[in-house]
């Protein structure tokens, strides 16, 4: 199972989404070809109904704990409830990498 596999699953188990999004973004970066190191996220739950940014931000760190000490390097995390979602016109872009070539 890929990581981003793994990803989908222990979110999709953990949160019951509305709406899951997982993009590897690793070809943006300074990474080897085919690596599986950073990842965007966009979860919508109720499970967030409630909840500030940051305690969202933690109950997905806390259900990826695994995969953030192995490979999965960076998560960019794009978190809603279905409210904020509703109201929200979509996860931005993620930037370019700027760093890691050793320049």
């Amino acid at each position: 199972m890929t990581v981003e596999q793994q990803i989908q699953l222990k979110l999709d188990q953990a949160f019951k989404p509305m709406h899951l999004q997982i993009e590897n973004e690793s070809h943006m970066h300074n990474v080897p070809k085919d690596s599986e190191t950073h990842f965007k996220v966009v979860l919508v739950t109720h499970e967030f109904d409630g909840l500030n940014k940051v305690k969202q931000h933690q109950a997905v760190y806390k259900v990826l704990a695994e995969e953030l000490a192995g490979s999965a390097h960076a998560l960019a995390l794009h978190t809603f409830s279905p409210d904020t979602w509703n109201a929200s016109v979509a996860a931005p872009d993620s930037p370019n990498c700027l760093g890691g070539n050793g320049k």
